[in-house]
């Protein structure tokens, strides 16, 4: 049929046809996947990552491969759903890193944004575009899209750290860049211990040591950390006694969970997981959400809240 001819069709089966064969597709038709429906359905799962696992595997990679081989000497935390390469939530992947004494790992930058809980370091640090700043036990550490950032350690022993980026998202939109810095690792133009990009350990502790806890008793007693300059990544720190129950609450945010402190258990969609230290969990948009505390506990979570606030797409449901 002529391009023309669309007005000529006799019957919808026609029509379709032919509209099918210049990319035309109607908004009629059923399909095997709708443009809409309901209410969200993550095609990822809950999961959990322990520590246990991943300590094991990064020491076994650290006597395996050196940073001059690896960009970055790590373990990406896959959802384990069909057809995922990488991802750890739709908008979100997450690592395990590790850094030995005397290693570095070289200066690069790219689109997506980045940071860093510090799950045990004395004597490892960053560097931001020029700016040396350390990296120790319980620090949160920003990298911001395209910074030039590059590690190093000083230490005497192993430094082991959670790496949360919004690469997914990226992939998703299409801007993606990397570059790898000329001079390998970026040169120090200033050592600055309190860098806007660093939330240290003690200063977080005082923070939630002012916070109350929410009158819903959804989430406890939190705080939110800074993260203006990649708006794209929520980080909150949660800080809870032992013997804390939330109540069960689910919110369209991608939501990413690490264990920093203490034991307890939380319940994502059907599933239960029982956590303690460095332990990550994952939970999906629109997922239940509850948590239960044995041993007190401080976790971070990181999620695209602020990116669907943004799009005026968030929204938070109390199940009881």
């Amino acid at each position: 049929m002529p391009l023309d001819a669309l007005d000529k069709v006799q019957t919808l089966d026609d029509l379709t046809s032919a509209a099918a064969n210049r990319n035309l597709t109607p908004g009629w038709i059923k399909r095997s996947t709708p443009l809409l429906w309901r209410e969200p359905r993550s095609v990822f799962v809950p999961h959990q990552w322990t520590w246990h696992d991943a300590k094991a595997g990064l020491d076994s990679a650290a006597r395996l491969i050196g940073t001059d081989l690896a960009e970055r000497r790590n373990l990406v935390m896959r959802n384990p759903v069909d057809g995922n390469d990488f991802a750890t939530l739709r908008t979100l992947v997450c690592a395990y890193q590790t850094i030995l004494p005397g290693e570095v790992a070289s200066s690069h930058r790219h689109a997506p944004h980045a940071f860093r809980v510090i799950l045990d370091s004395h004597g490892a640090w960053s560097i931001v575009d020029g700016e040396k700043h350390p990296m120790e036990t319980g620090d949160v550490v920003l990298t911001p899209g395209w910074s030039w950032h590059g590690h190093g350690h000083d230490g005497t022993a192993q430094a082991y750290w959670f790496d949360g980026l919004d690469v997914p998202l990226t992939h998703l939109l299409e801007p993606m860049f990397f570059e790898e810095h000329p001079a390998g690792l970026e040169p120090v133009k200033a050592v600055t211990p309190d860098s806007p990009f660093r939330f240290t350990w003690a200063a977080t502790q005082k923070a939630l040591d002012a916070a109350r806890p929410d009158n819903e008793g959804h989430f406890g007693r939190r705080i939110v950390l800074d993260t203006q300059t990649m708006p794209t990544i929520t980080i909150h720190m949660q800080r809870w006694d032992s013997g804390f129950r939330s109540k069960a609450y689910r919110s369209t945010a991608n939501q990413i969970f690490i264990v920093m402190q203490g034991k307890g258990s939380s319940k994502i969609g059907d599933k239960t997981f029982d956590w303690s230290f460095g332990d990550t969990i994952a939970a999906p948009c629109w997922s239940a959400i509850a948590h239960q505390v044995s041993e007190d506990a401080v976790l971070v979570s990181m999620s695209d809240e602020a990116l669907q606030r943004f799009g005026r797409m968030w929204r938070f449901e109390a199940l009881e």
